[in-house]
């Protein structure tokens, strides 16, 4: 009986998050919303963290257990199934330097992040799951490396604000330097690998390629989504590593003694990679060219939204307003520094080592 009204808790609050999830699906369909590119990811936190400032202390503590599941197990389905949106050709489709420039990128985001992160004096949490959205692929790359990190709920939260608001900021910025001319050195194909290995979200690349190029015709919308995509492989090999590379440091056990974590193998990590690979193969049986031909594919990339909304909406019932205050302006100011290394860096490494790989 006991057993049974726990289950009954659980999907209580599982339900109040599936809700929430369903208002920003709805919000994020609004004109105003839609044109800022907001997905309704970015809107199921917004909402969670509302939540969470004004009537988090009325929910029973009984269904917290449901909230928990969310950003757990239905998280880490989220990211199993993001797989569905990837194939290995679009790796082929764009070729060694968008492959080469996207690993620098990614690899010189997050240890310029750890440093930094150090310089400012900032929690190592905080900074490594900053520079990782930064790194590749913004909200879904911070939830994808929480549970290896384990980190406390707002420190994930601090880190996805920080990844929206720049990443929002160069969607807007790379089309006005595009029209100014400012991008010419690099030619349409540098443009649209700049545009993919620097931004942050996925609807940020997209949303500024399409305002470089609204209908294709010079690539750069298409070849910047690509290029955007491998970024967002790398995340499988990246949270592996991170795995290892954090199971030697010291935390602090329930008994309040320092003790070394043990060793957290990101097992839907290679699921979103065995993901990829049958996406492939569905694309070759099915003999189509793009991933939104495969059959069920837009219905799983539909759910899968839906799952990792969910979970961002879970981590933003977990974050008060006080704990962005604790945290202060290093965050921030962590996030803008790794901003104009992606600017900056990215546009001197798509200029002179492009033309060295093609």
């Amino acid at each position: 009986m006991r057993l049974s009204e726990e289950k009954g808790n659980t999907l209580h609050g599982i339900l109040l998050i599936a809700l929430f999830s369903c208002a920003a699906f709805y919000i994020a369909e609004i004109p105003f919303v839609k044109s800022l590119s907001f997905s309704p990811l970015i809107v199921g936190i917004i909402l969670g963290m509302l939540y969470a400032n004004s009537l988090r202390n009325h929910l029973p503590a009984t269904w917290v257990p449901g909230i928990k599941f969310c950003t757990k197990q239905i998280l880490r389905t989220g990211i199993v199934l993001y797989g569905f949106r990837l194939t290995l050709n679009q790796v082929a489709a764009v070729g060694l330097p968008a492959v080469v420039i996207d690993a620098i990128v990614v690899t010189g985001t997050i240890f310029l992040g750890i440093w930094l992160g150090r310089v400012l004096k900032l929690d190592k949490d905080t900074s490594l799951m900053t520079a990782t959205g930064s790194a590749i692929c913004g909200a879904a790359a911070v939830l994808g490396a929480e549970p290896v990190v384990k980190c406390e709920g707002h420190k994930t939260a601090i880190a996805v604000s920080t990844v929206v608001i720049f990443g929002t900021i160069s969607m807007f910025l790379y089309p006005i330097l595009y029209r100014a001319g400012l991008l010419d050195a690099l030619g349409d194909t540098g443009v649209a690998i700049y545009t993919g290995s620097t931004l942050h979200e996925v609807a940020h690349v997209a949303g500024a390629g399409n305002a470089m190029d609204p209908t294709d015709a010079l690539g750069i919308a298409g070849t910047a989504t690509i290029t955007k995509m491998i970024r967002v492989m790398m995340l499988a090999p990246v949270l592996v590593i991170m795995s290892f590379a954090l199971a030697g440091r010291k935390k602090t056990g329930p008994d309040g003694k320092p003790g070394k974590s043990k060793i957290t193998i990101p097992w839907f990590a290679f699921g979103f990679i065995g993901i990829i690979c049958l996406n492939t193969l569905l694309q070759y049986l099915g003999g189509v060219d793009t991933v939104k031909e495969i059959p069920l594919n837009g219905a799983i990339e539909y759910l899968d939204t839906f799952l990792l909304t969910m979970a961002m909406t879970a981590l933003g019932t977990e974050t008060s307003f006080d704990k962005f205050k604790q945290a202060g302006a290093k965050p921030f100011v962590l996030a803008l520094l790794l901003y104009v290394w992606l600017v900056g860096g990215g546009y001197l490494l798509v200029k002179y080592l492009t033309p060295c790989l093609m």
